[in-house]
């Protein structure tokens, strides 16, 4: 299943605004619940993270992890994910675990 993708700015400000983040050295997860609709994936990156190619890089791994997880959830809440500057030396397996962490934290995935 393809996760749906977050793209108009009020979803991003809504979802900062909520006081569901999750945070650690590599990823900033915010999470709004909503009523249905499944889960939406937003992924942002800083111009300070570095170049176009290692933000894409950061952005593809986040959405494959992510992917990888939430694929078969019935969870329905909008999640918005900010790269930090750590994840640019990180493998998508380390990505992974710390998704899930956020993820099992929210109550989206069950343990």
């Amino acid at each position: 299943m393809k996760l749906k993708t977050l793209t108009q700015n009020y979803q991003f400000l809504r979802a900062y605004k909520s006081k569901k983040a999750y945070v650690s050295p590599m990823l900033v997860t915010y999470v709004v619940p909503k009523k249905h609709g499944g889960i939406c994936l937003g992924i942002t990156t800083n111009k300070k993270l570095g170049c176009a190619v290692e933000r894409n890089r950061a952005r593809r791994i986040v959405r494959a992890a992510a992917t990888d997880l939430l694929r078969d959830n019935e969870c329905s809440a909008n999640i918005v994910v900010v790269c930090r500057h750590p994840i640019l030396k990180k493998k998508s397996t380390d990505v992974r675990e710390v998704l899930e962490k956020h993820f099992t934290q929210a109550g989206i995935l069950s343990t």
